[in-house]
């Protein structure tokens, strides 16, 4: 063992799914001493092969180190792996996905056990962890003293971005900009079916679709800025009332092509409530509000 790796943070980690296993070999090829536990002990078995310590229990695992890293299917894997674990004066440090509800009274469930807790919310896919160019990197909510300790360790496997004291707000970040994406991935679909039984052929449509959604990316900032403002009127140059207008035509030639408007009538029946209660000269900031009473 070579005095670089001596030096460089001891790691847990519980988890040795394709998210975890990429975490865990991020971390060794950093250098970085790394005890593993893992439901199925056969994965904690191949890590072991390449450097890591496998634990043949998850107490015992937390145990090894201070620093535990938490990578498992849901949030009620975690409670179960963590029962009976001693946590007193341990960093927990949850990259399982949950709800921020379910972060906060996790972030409350450690603190009853006398632990320090971060929580995280993965922004990148197994491949993307360990490759700074992919661009992949992971929110953290809790304590922002226990994340500036141990920044250096977490930005191993992927970027760090810090949201905030609230538990519960990586997973919000996490959550939302997914959902988004989603959405993204709702309107895409819709354009690929509308366009599905013609002599289109999609690969030359794709470029000319991921184009147009780039360029319209930067709604977001205005929006943004409306929701910061409260007058959802200022520099509009597209109104709800005309675009409520326009929307007869999207639906007709969606049935025209034989295509479900499943995907866009419920965006566009807040439009229409939101214009039935304003003025219309306002942008589709105002369908925020819809959602949120």
């Amino acid at each position: 063992m070579t005095q670089n790796t001596v030096e460089k943070t001891p790691v847990t980690l519980l988890g040795l799914g394709a998210m975890g296993t990429a975490l865990a070999r991020t971390w060794l090829a950093a250098g970085h001493p790394l005890t593993v536990w893992n439901r199925t002990p056969a994965r904690a078995a191949a890590l072991a092969a390449e450097g890591a310590r496998a634990a043949d229990s998850a107490a015992e695992a937390v145990a090894a180190n201070t620093l535990i890293v938490v990578c498992l299917l849901d949030d009620a894997s975690v409670g179960e792996a963590l029962a009976g674990t001693d946590l007193a004066g341990r960093d927990l440090v949850n990259l399982t996905t949950s709800t921020p509800a379910q972060a906060r009274a996790r972030a409350e469930w450690a603190r009853e056990r006398g632990a320090r807790y971060l929580d995280g919310g993965i922004m990148a896919v197994p491949p993307m962890i360990g490759v700074p160019e992919a661009g992949g990197y992971v929110f953290y909510s809790g304590s922002a003293e226990l994340f500036e300790r141990h920044r250096e360790t977490l930005a191993v496997p992927a970027g760090t971005t810090y949201v905030g004291e609230d538990a519960g707000f990586a997973a919000l970040h996490d959550v939302a900009l997914l959902s988004a994406m989603y959405g993204m991935f709702a309107g895409a679909a819709h354009a690929f079916a509308l366009i599905r039984k013609e002599a289109i052929d999609p690969t030359a449509f794709a470029p000319l679709l991921a184009d147009w959604l780039v360029a319209m990316a930067p709604a977001v900032h205005r929006t943004a800025e409306a929701l910061r403002s409260g007058d959802y009127t200022e520099g509009v140059v597209s109104s709800l009332a005309m675009q409520v207008a326009g929307t007869p035509t999207f639906l007709s030639t969606a049935e025209q092509q034989g295509v479900s408007p499943e995907l866009l009538t419920p965006y566009f029946e807040l439009m229409r409530r939101r214009l039935s209660e304003s003025n219309g000269e306002e942008d589709l900031t105002g369908v925020i509000d819809l959602l949120t009473r």
